[in-house]
């Protein structure tokens, strides 16, 4: 069954499209009994508004694009809700795509939302993202681009971060002032901003406080936020450094793979090694130590 049109129950009530309209979207110049006569008949004919049409009219497609580089991820599954709670407010959609870490679904994704006209797009980049020409056209298209997280500080766009810089010198101004001397650093990939600031944060710290920066104490963490990275690492950390007295990690995930290892090899935290994650996600509360 089609769906009704405004011109039919326009026809079936012998009044002017543009009082249905009016009626439909509660415009006070319109009588109370013509908008109650005009909405009985829409809901007897089940009628729904032709959003295409309306958004060719108003050129907004009331959708958002949403490119994120992973599901798997406590900081990114709280966004999304976030973002899908406001969206809701405003009667707008959102379309979420994943990169997987990838550049090249990256810069697919941003042609499908361009191509579906979306109103606007939010992204945290991917890992392997180091090129942003693909960002630059969004701007390009005069199409709202916000950068949350992993962003690029090149990109003329509106952007949402922390201070990632202070938050680890912080960190690890604290582990020092705890009394640890030789800390190791699981770093994100070299590319992410907010894994760069988090090393330079870190490197800032041992210096102002008259500790050497040692590159050998360093190991990357390619998937930046990955469980096994910070298992794998701490294996190797302890083969290779077995003085070292704490460890700070990039983000909890990392670090919750670092104390399994510790868990299962009996090394105890933090009595002889400390680890100090970063974001504070909910599993960090639930894990002992």
């Amino acid at each position: 069954m089609n769906n009704p049109t405004l011109k039919e129950i326009a026809a079936q009530l012998g009044i002017s499209i543009t009082t249905v309209s009016k009626s439909l979207k509660g415009y006070s110049d319109v009588s109370e009994k013509t908008k109650k006569a005009v909405i009985e008949l829409a809901q007897k004919l089940h009628y729904t508004p032709n959003s295409f049409a309306v958004n060719l009219r108003t050129k907004e497609s009331k959708t958002i694009g949403l490119i994120i580089p992973t599901l798997v991820h406590d900081f990114f599954s709280n966004v999304i809700k976030g973002i899908l709670e406001e969206a809701e407010k405003r009667d707008y959609l959102v379309i979420i795509l994943q990169s997987n870490e990838k550049l090249e679904f990256e810069k697919k994704q941003i042609d499908l939302l361009l191509n579906k006209r979306v109103d606007g797009i939010l992204m945290s980049l991917s890992n392997e993202t180091g090129d942003f020409e693909h960002l630059k056209s969004i701007i390009s298209h005069n199409t709202p681009l916000v950068l949350f997280d992993k962003i690029a500080k090149l990109v003329k766009c509106s952007k949402v971060t922390i201070n990632d810089k202070k938050a680890a010198y912080d960190a690890v101004s604290f582990l020092i002032k705890k009394g640890y001397k030789k800390i190791a650093h699981f770093r994100g990939s070299y590319l992410p901003q907010n894994a760069i600031d988090r090393f330079l944060g870190y490197k800032k710290a041992l210096e102002d406080n008259g500790i050497p920066y040692d590159s050998s104490l360093v190991f990357v963490c390619d998937n930046n936020t990955d469980f096994e990275d910070g298992y794998e690492n701490a294996k190797k950390v302890i083969d290779e450094h077995p003085e070292i007295d704490a460890i700070f990690a990039v983000t909890d995930l990392v670090a919750i793979g670092i104390i399994k290892y510790f868990n299962e090899t009996g090394i105890s935290i933090p009595q002889q090694i400390a680890v100090l994650g970063f974001s504070n996600w909910f599993m960090s509360s639930v894990i002992s130590p």
